[in-house]
């Protein structure tokens, strides 16, 4: 199972909202995830990450999206383990 570290999508229709969650590969975006990471407020560009998991899942090979992982950079959560 290849897991990946994402944004699902929320909110109504032009005020987005994002939950940053891992999840299989093969679900779909805003599909099922196995555990929510943190969320991401566009609007006024607030991010709140749970380092501990976010670390956790990095470590047992999960891949970053490119948004993500400027948004990790932002927080501090290391990357140094992040499968290339």
């Amino acid at each position: 199972m290849a897991v990946v570290i994402r944004l699902a999508r929320g909110g109504k229709k032009k005020v987005p909202f994002y939950r940053i969650v891992a999840a299989d590969k093969r679900f779909c975006r805003d599909g099922r995830f196995l555990e929510v990471v943190g969320t991401y407020d566009p609007m006024t560009e607030k991010a709140v990450v749970k380092k501990d998991a976010a670390e956790k899942w990095i470590k047992t090979g999960a891949r970053v999206t490119d948004t993500v992982k400027k948004l990790f950079t932002k927080q501090g959560v290391s990357l140094a383990t992040a499968a290339k």
